[in-house]
């Protein structure tokens, strides 16, 4: 069995969406870099555990090009200089913040959205269909050039037209007892660094 089928045998999509509500304050409230950090790499490598599709590569160049784009406009100490062009802690701190930020998120979503998700109700039906579709698309392997940016974006919408993103399942994974010892430690461990800013 592969570590996707595991994974997927292991929790129920409710229950995974829930801990995804109650790890994600724990990111986004977390004003410490340095624990961001940690948390982005944690996310990773559970995403990768579970079998999810990361493109390693890609998820790097999006974190050099945020860092980047935040060291146009320097501030703070400075580090060090490449000719005009000045590296300060500042602007490479917040760089850092922000791509981790982005990138923790996108790693969470493949962890906790799932394509059989349910919720009740009108606004649980809209709200289920977007995360859906939403797991589909991330869960598709996409390279986006500028020569075909236009064209894979046009296709893909076309393709996410024409699917079905129907609430039934197969069958209804139910959350085994492992599985909820799981969840119980992962968010213990994302909450881990608010008790260091507390103490």
């Amino acid at each position: 069995m592969s570590r996707r089928e595991v994974y997927e045998n292991a929790f129920s999509a409710r229950a995974l969406f829930i801990a995804g509500l109650l790890i994600m304050p724990a990111l986004l409230f977390n004003p410490n870099t340095e624990y961001r950090v940690f948390q982005f790499l944690f996310f990773l490598f559970l995403a990768w555990l579970s079998g999810r599709k990361i493109d390693f590569i890609f998820t790097a160049l999006i974190i050099i090009f945020i860092i980047t784009f935040n060291l146009i406009i320097p501030y703070g100490r400075v580090l060090f200089s490449v000719g005009l062009f000045k590296i300060t802690s500042g602007s490479l701190e917040a760089g850092i913040h922000r791509a981790v930020t982005l990138q923790a998120l996108v790693m969470l979503s493949k962890l906790t959205i799932r394509q059989d998700l349910k919720i009740p109700g009108a606004f649980g039906q809209i709200l289920g269909g977007s995360l859906r579709m939403f797991s589909v698309i991330m869960s598709r392997k996409i390279s986006f050039t500028g020569k075909n940016l236009i064209s894979k974006i046009d296709n893909l919408m076309l393709e996410l037209d024409k699917e079905e993103f129907s609430e039934t399942a197969d069958r209804e994974i139910k959350t085994k007892p492992v599985g909820y010892v799981f969840m119980v430690i992962i968010i213990l461990v994302t909450w881990l660094p608010w008790l260091k800013i507390i103490w």
